[in-house]
């Protein structure tokens, strides 16, 4: 549906590598070494373009939610980390923010 946010569901490879496109990104907003960098769960939203919404893990207890706006073509190789909620744990539901 455009413009609602999918649920969530488990993630995939290519979830796991669009949070590893923009690794770099997270690493210089976060305050925090990430010992572990695995996508868990993820939801989307279309927009002019796609929002992603990722829960990943960054540490045994640790997991951080992200927003990544990939553009439409010819632009979606360049990702971007809009926004990053730290201190989240597994429990916690991935929501749209």
């Amino acid at each position: 549906m455009c413009g609602g946010a999918s649920k969530a569901q488990p993630a995939t490879e290519e979830i796991q590598a669009v949070v590893e496109k923009v690794k770099d990104q997270v690493l210089a907003k976060s305050n925090k070494v990430a010992s572990v960098y695995e996508a868990v769960s993820y939801s989307t939203q279309v927009v002019a373009g796609t929002n992603f919404f990722v829960k990943v893990k960054v540490g045994d207890s640790d997991y951080i939610h992200l927003r990544i706006f990939r553009p439409l073509p010819p632009n979606q190789d360049k990702l971007e980390l809009h926004s990053m909620q730290e201190n989240k744990s597994l429990e916690d539901v991935l929501e749209h923010f």
